[in-house]
């Protein structure tokens, strides 16, 4: 991470080694908090954007709802510092990473008067699966680590501690030299990546996993409306291990991964190994859309 110059927290702009927060954050030690993976990009008119903002704090304050954390900031309060943020770091392209999390206090597993604190941090970041990865495709493993069960780890929160969960698989599958982790769903089929939604092609139709378990990705989102607006048919349904190392093509969708293709699964080859051509028309539509270049879709773009 290349650090920055300063992190919004509960409404100040703190300098970045300054950002600090106290070792008895009751976040810190049971995982109780709620955060947000946004992305801001250069567009072809020279402007910078933040994509899809307003949906990214709606399901940050889902999230927070969900978990009965009381937000102190308005929406607004929190899109304005989101700018706020960028401005401060002259940031034209980066990553955005508000977390809601509560303050030292009480400890034990019932924080009963914990202040609820806000903090917004912004950094360049590329390609989180590698600009290799984009163009030519991952190797990934599916993890035996099962994904949560809807019932556990409320599936539709971006909760803090949930992603232990993540990190397990992830350490797994990269220790056994492969680039990322598949995650199947209590009953054996598949969920996602460790922080990223799936998609399979198969005979030019796209299937993805329902929102049953997983959470609801505003990437993934955004893939299904461009892909069903260009003339592809979108099936939300489960599948299994076997319909996966059979599809044509498959790619992750996500803030932090965009689109990036799959080439192999379980030492399989998924089609022809490579970037498959369904694949790459909806990487191309997606990075016009997000650099501006979709008059159809300006609703999805917050200005600087």
């Amino acid at each position: 991470m290349q650090k920055g110059k300063k992190i919004w927290m509960d409404g100040k702009l703190v300098d970045w080694d300054d950002a600090n927060v106290h070792i008895l954050t009751h976040t810190l030690h049971y995982g109780m908090g709620v955060f947000e993976g946004i992305r801001c990009y250069i567009c072809g008119d020279g402007r910078s954007a933040v994509f899809r903002l307003d949906e990214h704090i709606d399901r940050l304050y889902d999230s927070a709802h969900i978990v009965q954390i009381d937000i102190p900031f308005s929406k607004d309060e929190i899109k304005g510092a989101v700018f706020e943020t960028l401005k401060a770091n002259e940031l034209r392209e980066g990553y955005i990473r508000p977390i809601v999390y509560l303050g030292a206090g009480s400890m034990g597993l019932f924080p009963k008067e914990n202040k609820v604190m806000v903090s917004i941090a912004a950094w360049e970041w590329g390609a989180y699966l590698g600009e290799e990865g984009i163009k030519n495709g991952i190797r990934v493993k599916v993890s035996s680590f099962t994904r949560h069960h809807v019932n556990v780890g409320m599936t539709k929160a971006k909760v803090v501690g949930n992603y232990v969960n993540s990190i397990l698989a992830k350490r797994e599958v990269v220790k056994a030299g492969y680039d990322e982790a598949i995650m199947l769903d209590t009953e054996g089929y598949i969920s996602e990546g460790s922080g990223e939604n799936i998609f399979i092609v198969k005979e030019g139709v796209l299937k993805t996993t329902p929102l049953t378990s997983i959470l609801n990705g505003i990437t993934r989102n955004s893939v299904i409306r461009l892909a069903q607006a260009n003339g592809y048919e979108i099936q939300e349904e489960r599948f299994t291990r076997d319909e996966l190392y059979t599809a044509d093509e498959a790619f992750f969708t996500g803030t932090a991964a965009e689109i990036t293709p799959i080439r192999e699964v379980d030492d399989r080859k998924i089609g022809d190994g490579k970037l498959g051509p369904v694949t790459k028309t909806i990487q191309d539509i997606f990075f016009k859309v997000v650099k501006g270049d979709g008059s159809a879709y300006k609703d999805w773009l917050a200005y600087i």
